[in-house]
């Protein structure tokens, strides 16, 4: 299934997430930094939600209270409540 979750506090504006027999397929940021977000896309592909929260959850961009990996988080915890 697709999904789209707008971010909050960020750089990036929207993450579209495809999840597929309970792994990450897809990972694409709308904003943001574009390498960046590119291979954090990359890296967590092929991975399941729940360890990618693990690893994400809690990150902070600089004085920001959120990040680009955190708001994955969220969004990827949205799906999991569905």
């Amino acid at each position: 299934m697709k999904y789209q979750y707008q971010t909050s506090g960020t750089c990036s504006r929207l993450i579209e997430i495809e999840v597929e027999d309970g792994l990450i397929k897809d990972v694409c940021f709308t904003g943001g930094c574009h390498g960046n977000l590119q291979g954090i896309g990359a890296l967590v592909k092929g991975m399941k939600p729940e360890e990618v929260i693990t690893r994400l959850e809690g990150i902070r961009c600089g004085t920001k209270p959120s990040s680009c990996p955190h708001q994955l988080s969220l969004a990827l915890k949205e799906i999991i409540a569905k």
